[in-house]
């Protein structure tokens, strides 16, 4: 590290704050500075879609920590503003105040932002994203009054909302160019069984069409139009159209920008004193190059990878990707790495709404997701933790037991150490 400054940390999401908690829970002495865009303490996001819109739910709850345990902690805090650039040569950051402030060492925890609709009316009275909790004050106000809701984009974000929608008996539309819910990230035998999930709770879900235009009455969205000229009414729009990675601030610095902010095993940029985690960074995974991976999980494993290696203990970062989404009385955990998978093989019921989908890739097993089996999803993390291929023989050998399956790989894997 640089030999002055205190440790700063632009962004405080959940991985700029785990970086932050971290960095003492190893024993770092030194300064730390977490500076963040919003004028709240940090808090957590998945909520956001799912309990803080529920009726009756406390705010306060979706913080991660009360403010005392910043001054107990001896964490600086400045919310409310933004490092607009870095003076890599110098050292130091530059914030939107204009203060300039040097750094032994600079973490980027940036996070993402929406990807905004761009088409006529967008910008209307009545249409609302979901990203941060002023947000969903918004728009949980909004969804106090609606009668019928319009989501664009079957992602998480859009069917854990209308999930929540359908709770209140809101009239729910969710509208998506892709052929499947959740297209991008789950396989097509789980993204089937949340379709007929949500039709049955009566949300309505028109896949393979394209928003052209959103319905405009007395200065607020009354609906939207489809490409095809037919109209969708609605008094509430929520847009869930995905996100970008914030990486500007590490470009216009000079550092590579490929997806997120390129790092290397160890979270750090191509400058040694700088590193990048949580949903900004595009990370090494072999097979697979660089990749960037939007999750808490993701976010809180590489923070407290990169405090323990500010605090002396250098480790790669190798942690297996885990993720879960609640709808309604459906819990989706997924473990692994499931895109670019060329063969899934499901065990149980999706009748019964418990199940779980082996996904391979050339013929070893890469991930799993799971559908009300809390326990296979554990398993699985045991499993594929060891990192010992499992072919789709195996899994059918040991009749898709994950149990029994970590069990051979453990034992495979102590075999396998000299």
């Amino acid at each position: 590290m640089s030999s002055s400054g205190p440790v700063i940390i632009a962004g405080a999401g959940q991985a700029g704050f785990q970086v932050a908690s971290s960095l003492r829970d190893e024993g770092f002495a030194g300064d730390v500075l977490l500076i963040g865009e919003e004028p709240e303490f940090p808090y957590q996001r998945p909520p956001l879609s799912k309990a803080a819109l529920e009726a009756n739910h406390n705010g306060a709850s979706v913080f991660l920590r009360p403010p005392k345990f910043f001054e107990e902690k001896k964490i600086g805090l400045q919310a409310g503003k933004k490092v607009v650039s870095i003076d890599r040569a110098g050292g130091s950051v530059t914030t939107c105040s204009g203060e300039r402030i040097p750094y032994q060492h600079l973490v980027l925890a940036t996070g993402t932002r929406n990807r905004t609709l761009d088409i006529p009316g967008s910008k209307t009275r009545g249409v609302f994203y979901l990203r941060t909790i002023a947000d969903a004050r918004g728009f949980g106000e909004q969804l106090e009054r609606a009668k019928r809701l319009v989501i664009i984009g079957a992602g998480f974000i859009g069917m854990e909302v209308a999930a929540t929608a359908r709770k209140r008996s809101i009239d729910t539309t969710v509208l998506d160019i892709a052929p499947r819910p959740m297209a991008r990230a789950i396989t097509a035998a789980t993204a089937n069984f949340f379709h007929n999930f949500h039709s049955s709770l009566g949300t309505k879900i028109r896949l393979g069409v394209e928003v052209s235009e959103i319905v405009v009455e007395n200065g607020a969205a009354a609906g939207v139009l489809l490409q095809t000229g037919e109209r969708v009414d609605a008094d509430l729009i929520l847009v869930g159209i995905g996100v970008i990675a914030n990486s500007e601030l590490a470009s216009e610095a000079g550092l590579a920008v490929q997806n997120g902010i390129l790092v290397d095993e160890y979270l750090k940029t191509e400058d040694q004193n700088i590193s990048a985690v949580g949903d900004c960074a595009a990370f090494p995974v072999r097979s697979l190059g660089n990749i960037r991976i939007e999750s808490v999980q993701n976010a809180t494993d590489q923070a407290r990878c990169v405090a323990a290696r500010l605090a002396g203990r250098v480790d790669c970062y190798t942690n297996v990707p885990w993720f879960w989404s609640d709808q309604s009385t459906i819990k989706l955990q997924i473990v692994g790495l499931v895109s670019g998978h060329d063969d899934v093989l499901v065990a149980g019921s999706p009748d019964e709404a418990c199940f779980s989908a082996f996904c391979f890739r050339n013929g070893s097993l890469v991930g799993i997701e799971s559908v009300n089996r809390p326990a296979d999803h554990m398993a699985g993390r045991r499993l594929l933790r060891h990192g010992i291929p499992i072919s789709q023989d195996q899994v059918e050998d040991f009749k898709f037991d994950v149990k029994a399956l970590e069990a051979y790989a453990r034992t495979a894997a102590l075999e396998a150490c000299p």
